[in-house]
This record gives structure tokens, sequence and C-alpha cells, in this order.
């Protein structure tokens, strides 16, 4: 069963079960990838079935994919404007906006997933990011930390530096930065529903976008021949739903945990979820056309070293300008990668 047919069928049966309540709280939320991407029903529409769930059809969530109530990349904007109820993104799209979202966007040298996880909910990383958002008058719930994704997906061979050099790239958040700053690349940002033309057309060489399984539907690989991993230039990555501060206290308390445990109820389902298929969409990838291209650890080691340097300058530069909060998320956030990394003889991650 989808998660949109779980969705019907959790408000069909709330309202079988209840005919004359109506819903205490209605969202109207949209996100920033199309209506049927895997992203839209491992994230958005899981968070909707199991807010409905858990609160026992108190709370009703309606999904929107992107452009139709807002554009793709302007929903925390739509959001803080009062134009929807929340809205459904990545820090990502916020990076050229303020860097600091790059910790929480994933980045290269960053944490993998088991280890991010653990941070976002255990080490401190959620409370960070909801002190963020709520100094720009947001409240944020996390409900989406996805696997590592795809390098790329490009109309030509990656192996080393050299062929990143003036390559066109669809991407976006801080590996955008990186290519541009330390291999002459020439970045692009454009939404998710644009990126499959894009390709197709060779408005650019090659593309990232996400996981093995959330790009295949999307059919880059049958754009370009080379698939290339490990997804170095982001690990892991977070989507959260955010609403103004206003809308979340007029949420009833009783209520308010509840919407916390789905949402992160979600982020483990999701995260499971897209485990399970990545190791199968990467099986067809290796059985198909594709030449899948593995970069040679001392050029991943490259990138990740690149990648942990540009987050130390933006986090300087701040830091000089006076605003040390870059600063001190990203030493408990490398304190606490340090301290995974320091104990891996112990842990089997196969």
């Amino acid at each position: 069963m989808t998660q949109k047919q779980r969705l019907a069928a959790v408000l069909i049966s709330a309202s079988m079960a209840s005919p004359v309540m109506a819903a205490e709280i209605e969202w109207r939320i949209p996100t920033s990838v199309p209506d049927g991407s895997p992203i839209f029903e491992n994230f958005l529409e899981r968070f909707a079935v199991n807010a409905s769930t858990l609160t026992e059809g108190r709370v009703e969530i309606s999904p929107f994919g992107a452009g139709v109530l807002v554009p793709a990349l302007q929903v925390y904007e739509a959001v803080k404007e009062g134009t929807v109820d929340a809205g459904h993104s990545t820090p990502s799209y916020l990076v050229n906006q303020d860097p600091i979202n790059a910790i929480f966007a994933g980045f290269p040298g960053g944490m993998g997933p088991q280890a991010y996880i653990n941070w976002i909910y255990e080490g401190g990383g959620l409370e960070r990011l909801q002190e963020i958002r709520a100094s720009e008058g947001l409240h944020s719930l996390v409900v989406g930390i996805g696997s590592t994704e795809v390098f790329a997906h490009s109309n030509v061979p990656i192996h080393g530096p050299e062929d990143l050099d003036g390559i066109k790239y669809r991407t976006s958040g801080p590996w955008a930065e990186v290519m541009r700053e330390y291999y002459n690349a020439v970045p692009t940002v454009v939404p998710p529903g644009d990126t499959y033309t894009l390709l197709q057309r060779n408005g650019v060489d090659a593309v990232e976008w996400a996981t093995p399984s959330s790009n295949q539907p999307e059919g880059f690989h049958e754009a370009a021949r080379y698939i290339v991993v490990p997804g170095v230039h982001q690990p892991t990555f977070l989507w959260e739903v955010v609403t103004r501060q206003e809308t979340w206290d007029q949420v009833p308390d009783d209520l308010k945990p509840l919407i916390e445990a789905a949402a992160k109820l979600t982020t483990y389902e999701g995260l499971s979820n897209f485990y399970h298929h990545d190791l199968q969409a990467m099986e067809t990838y290796r059985s198909g056309r594709n030449e899948v291209i593995s970069l040679d650890d001392s050029f991943v080691g490259e990138l990740a070293e690149n990648g942990r340097e540009w987050m130390n300058n933006q986090a300087t530069e701040r830091s000089q300008a006076g605003d040390t909060r870059m600063t001190d998320i990203l030493e408990g956030y490398n304190e606490y990668q340090e301290r995974w990394s320091a104990q891996q003889d112990y842990l089997i991650t196969n």
C-alpha cells in the first residue's frame, strides 16, 4: 500500500469512527518536491499518516506537491509570510541565505546517516536547529533524514578533480559552493522537477538530486550513461516541516508531543525505507546499461577535506563579524562526529 493509500485509509477510518468530529488542527503543507516523488511519499505523506494515527484524527495534514500552492524553492518564505499553515523543505535551499543551514543540509566530509540521526536526536542537533528556526519566527519538526545520495548522474565520466573543472552541474547547498570555490565548476540550482529535462537536453553535464531510489523514478539513469558514487558531497540530508511560531503555539498542549512523536517516527521509518529501496535501485543500475563509477578513496578524502574546510571558513567569517552561532554548532557537530569515528572499532555497520 502506498503512502497516499495509507493516508486515505487513515482519514476514512477516522471519519467513520468519529463522524461528527472535525479535526482540531488542519494544515495544508506544500513541499519542494513533486507530488508522488519518493521524498514526497516517504517524508511528507508518511508524516501526515503518522500524525493522524497518533492523534486519532485530531490532526489532519494535507500534503501538496511543489508548485501547487507555492513555488518549489519558496516554501520557507511562504510560511514566514503566512501564505500557508506550514511548509516542507530542506535547509539545503537556505545555504545561500545563511551558511549555518549547511550544518543541517549535509556537506562533504560531514556525518553519514547513522551518526547524524543520533546527533539530531541524542546529541542536541534538533535543539540547535529549533533555536535557529525560532530566531526566524519559526518552529521546526524534523520529518526526514535521508540515506547517502548519488554523487552524480552524468553525461561525462567523473574520476578525479580534473573532471570537475568547468563542469556544469545541477546541485544546491554546500556542495555547490565547494564545487565553485575549489574545482572551478559551474553549479546550477533548479527545482527538483526541472532536473531531468535539464540533464536530458544537455543543459548541464551532470546532476545530483537524492538517493538511488529517489533518483530512479526521475529517470536520470535513462538520460545519462554514468552513475558516480559514493555521495561524499552529501552523505545524508534533512527535511523539516516548519510552521510560524504563533501557529505552533496555538496547537493544544496535549497534541504537541503527539505531533513531535509522529515527526520522529516518520524520520526513522523514512530512513529505513530509503536504505531498503536504495539497495534495490543500485542493483538495478549495476545490471543495466549504465556505467557505475566508484571514486577513488584519495579523491573522496580530498572532497571531504575541502568540504570541512569550507564549513570552517564560513563559521570563522561569521564569528569575526560577531555571529558565533555557526562556530558553536559546528564545534558540537564535529565533536560528535569525532566521538563516533573514534569508537568505530566496536561497531559493525554491514
